[in-house]
């Protein structure tokens, strides 16, 4: 009697994984906070937050998870999340500087280089977890980085890291060796002259014990270093200004930015619609004749062609995600059966380059490429479509299957 087979082991749910820095902020008491004035903490922490998000795009991150007063960031360069929570804290500082202490909205800070897992936009796992132990932490205004970080910035950036040694966080197996930036925390120029000026003080004390002789210079150069002092103060007072000035402007450019994003994907939820239904009107004379018209790309000479390409979210049964697509605006040149182009992608730093076959009966096959600003390629999608009636369709899927589409229009030549 033959023996029965074991069945194979059922094959584990792959998932995808990188290696990221994960920056991980909230607000120290801010339950305390709301409970004594809810619009004015609120108020605050807007305003605080704004900052925060100019900052993290200024160092090409993005946030990518909120809730409440808490903020997870992750960033491609583990320098540029340290330079970031660096920056957060010192412009936060001189704007808490301006409120009372107990009414200051500050800000806790964690940055962990490590491996996490990938779901849609999110970012989950130990990586995560670590950045969140290390911020929780931390003090009020400081920042806690991990020994992963620390080993990748230590001789890059100008600032200083005190160790912490082994800590051991709650529901993290193994220690894990910290790092707090003393940078942020040192004192600043006004609070050094001024310890410089009691010392001048004290030594004119005693020298005023010892003779009165020495009593009229003791009193000079106690002035002058009052007047170094006041000057410092003015120019804390300057740089604390033109960082405002200069985070207001950059708040102004994103919210621009955001603006315009939004314009691109009603557009696309616009051009979407209406192509789903020409694809449900039944076919009429006009389309049939338009249909018999040869393609372009058949004839001689250069045609440009131009319009949206659109990368879809998550689908839901086979359909388009528009609510979550991302569009830009797109132009190519047709030439002797080739396409080829290049225009910016909907991400900041990312340039988006095409390439493509059309056959003489219309039939027209692209590949996009995302390349980042480094030359490393990000992601590669092909479409499939038709150039007919002056008109390039196309529209494919990325390996994840989230869509992709494009409707272009010929522009000239």
């Amino acid at each position: 009697m033959p023996m029965a087979r074991n069945p194979e082991p059922a094959t584990p749910l792959e998932l995808e994984r990188k290696l990221t820095t994960i920056l991980s902020a909230d607000v120290a008491g801010y339950s305390r906070l709301m409970a004594e004035d809810e619009e004015a903490t609120l108020s605050t922490f807007r305003r605080h937050r704004a900052v925060f998000e100019v900052l993290v795009a200024l160092h090409r991150g993005r946030i990518f998870n909120t809730a409440g007063d808490a903020i997870l960031a992750e960033f491609a360069s583990t320098l540029e999340a340290v330079r970031c929570a660096s920056e957060i804290q010192a412009l936060l500082r001189t704007r808490n500087d301006q409120l009372p202490p107990a009414r200051r909205v500050e800000f806790r800070i964690g940055v962990n280089l490590g491996d996490v897992v990938v779901q849609g936009t999110d970012l989950l796992g130990d990586g995560v977890n670590v950045a969140a132990r290390l911020q929780a932490g931390a003090p009020p205004g400081g920042v806690w980085m991990s020994g992963s970080v620390h080993e990748q910035v230590r001789n890059k950036v100008a600032l200083s890291f005190r160790p912490l040694g082994d800590q051991n966080f709650k529901n993290i197996p193994k220690p894990v060796r910290a790092f707090a930036i003393v940078g942020a925390e040192a004192p600043t120029l006004l609070t050094r002259r001024r310890d410089t000026a009691v010392r001048w003080l004290a030594a004119a004390s005693v020298l005023l014990a010892i003779g009165g002789g020495y009593w009229g210079y003791a009193q000079y150069q106690a002035a002058g270093i009052e007047r170094a002092a006041a000057e410092a103060a003015g120019q804390q007072t300057a740089l604390a200004e033109a960082a405002r000035q200069n985070a207001e402007r950059h708040l102004a450019l994103l919210q621009s930015e955001r603006a315009a994003a939004d314009a691109a994907r009603r557009a696309a939820e616009a051009a979407l619609r209406q192509q789903q239904a020409n694809a449900a009107a039944p076919p009429t004379p006009a389309k049939l004749a338009a249909a018999a018209v040869p393609a372009p790309a058949a004839a001689g000479g250069d045609k440009v062609f131009g319009g949206l390409v659109c990368y879809g979210g998550p689908t839901s049964g086979g359909s388009r995600s528009a609510e979550a697509a991302e569009c830009s605006q797109a132009r190519v040149t047709v030439s002797g059966g080739t396409i080829a182009g290049k225009w910016p992608g909907a991400n900041p730093g990312v340039t988006n380059v095409a390439a493509g076959k059309v056959a003489a009966s219309g039939e027209a096959n692209i590949e996009i490429d995302g390349e980042a600003e480094d030359g490393s390629r990000i992601f590669t999608v092909n479409l499939s479509g038709t150039i007919q009636a002056g008109k390039l369709d196309a529209s494919g899927r990325f390996p994840d299957g989230r869509p992709a589409w494009l409707s272009w229009r010929h522009l000239g030549g």
